[in-house]
């Protein structure tokens, strides 16, 4: 049991999985948690955070959860050095906050704006891993790449489509969800920024 309550990863998959799951059944719970700008501007600020446990999708929660899962179960024990053991939980949920941020200062008065799906949480975590480890491979559909290339990749693809702007994801949250991840990572840990770039500059796939 201890080490099922120390899995931060797999509390926040359930919990998510479980949201997604209830929120399908329940249109009135889908619609409270859901990002909508009109609701956070009556006062309803946990929106923030909420809209980042529901998923449009079946296809939208596995591949978000699967990311998380691959990803968080090796940074987790990195981050959870810092911030008294929950510096994974507490940089996951604070990028889904953060990540949401500029949408909501872009669509404040938007009446038919709405987003959710934990993107942004998942881009920090994803996006930290990759500075302590830039040259592992990942899989980009079929083909393995390594995580530094696929970082560019995506970076390149989430501002052309943010600023194509015909898609119903929210590339910004992806974008921003990244550099949190980043940040945060190097703010509680500067040494990791010379340990990216020694990795960097010595491949090792």
């Amino acid at each position: 049991m201890n080490s099922l309550l120390g899995n931060h990863t797999l509390i926040i998959i359930v919990i998510t999985v479980i949201t997604s799951l209830l929120a399908w059944q329940n249109t009135p719970l889908f619609n409270r948690l859901i990002f909508y700008p009109p609701a956070v501007n009556q006062g309803q600020w946990d929106r923030l955070l909420t809209h980042g446990f529901i998923h449009a999708d079946s296809t939208h929660l596995l591949f978000n959860m699967f990311t998380l899962y691959s990803f968080g179960r090796y940074i987790q024990p990195v981050l959870n050095q810092f911030l008294g053991g929950f510096g994974f939980i507490v940089i996951y949920l604070a990028a889904i906050v953060v990540a949401i941020v500029p949408s909501y200062l872009k669509n404040k008065n938007n009446s038919q704006y709405r987003s959710l799906g934990a993107s942004g949480g998942v881009s920090a975590i994803l996006f930290a891993s990759i500075l302590f480890d830039p040259w592992s491979m990942l899989l980009f559909f079929i083909i393995p790449i390594p995580a530094i290339l696929f970082a560019v990749l995506y970076v390149a693809y989430s501002i052309y489509a943010n600023n194509k702007g015909n898609s119903n994801i929210n590339h910004l949250a992806h974008l921003w969800g990244g550099a949190f991840g980043v940040v945060a990572t190097i703010a509680l840990w500067p040494e990791v920024m010379v340990h990216f770039l020694n990795a960097l500059m010595h491949p090792s796939f």
